[in-house]
């Protein structure tokens, strides 16, 4: 595909849909153009130094600002982080039909997302297993940038324990767009090993096996790690009008 072109998106979600998934999964391979990934990019690495918060690991930027007990300034996003990538979400119907549909976030309280994570994954980093909490709706939009992972989900154990086996596996290439919402977002854990090189990468162990790109190219179903960049797109629920002395507090 011509970088420069854009994406052939599905018709309709419900044709992206992960069907070894909860019924509430989709993905989609190309979401962006290389060119559009290429900018992104630029403009994370070009984002004042204040912006990271450096943690243990790896690094995190949050637009338009961190949370303060559970709500949100009420501050537009970006434009870089709003086109294209909030217009496709918007634009994407639900199930494919002769009048227009219903969007992703159509159910949300704001009907788009309004907070942006970034992370920066380098190669033998990932996150524990964990859930996104009850600050956001139960929608996430994860866009991949610059190289693939494998994405664990993983469930509770009867006695509240986790399950260290993770029950799906889904690949997230580069450019990818990949949506958990219901039971997979309020139920269950996602995480990232931490590991140089995914394994036992094939139809038998990877959820959205199917919906990967043609022209994928795997060794002996190993995917060696490279530093991955990450785009989470969420409603937060509550947000606050009383943006201003906030946005000071957070500046001091």
């Amino acid at each position: 595909m011509d970088s420069s072109s854009k994406p052939s998106l599905p018709l309709s979600l419900d044709h992206a849909r992960v069907t070894q998934l909860p019924r509430a999964a989709f993905y989609i391979s190309e979401f962006i153009t290389e060119d559009e990934e290429t900018l992104i990019l630029g403009k994370i690495a070009s984002a004042p130094k204040p912006r990271w918060k450096q943690l243990s690991r790896r690094r995190l930027q949050t637009w338009p600002s961190d949370l303060i007990n559970n709500k949100l300034v009420d501050t537009p996003l970006p434009s870089w982080l709003e086109e294209p990538i909030v217009t496709r979400l918007r634009s994407l119907p639900l199930e494919q039909g002769p009048v227009p549909q219903s969007h992703i976030f159509s159910d949300s309280p704001h009907k788009r997302p309004n907070h942006v994570l970034v992370n920066s994954y380098p190669p033998g980093i990932g996150i524990m297993p964990h859930k996104d909490g009850a600050a956001y709706h139960p929608v996430v939009c994860t866009v991949s940038l610059g190289a693939s992972i494998c994405l664990n989900i993983h469930e509770t154990k009867e006695d509240g324990t986790l399950n260290q086996n993770p029950i799906w596996r889904i690949l997230q290439e580069p450019r990818s767009l990949l949506i958990t919402t219901a039971d997979l977002y309020t139920e269950y854990l996602h995480g990232i090993d931490d590991i140089m090189e995914d394994t036992e990468l094939s139809e038998q162990t990877i959820a959205n096996w199917s919906l990967l790109r043609p022209d994928l190219t795997l060794h002996n179903g190993r995917n060696p790690r490279r530093t991955r960049t990450s785009l989470t797109y969420r409603d937060v629920i509550s947000v606050s009008k009383l943006g201003s002395k906030l946005v000071f507090n957070q500046k001091k």
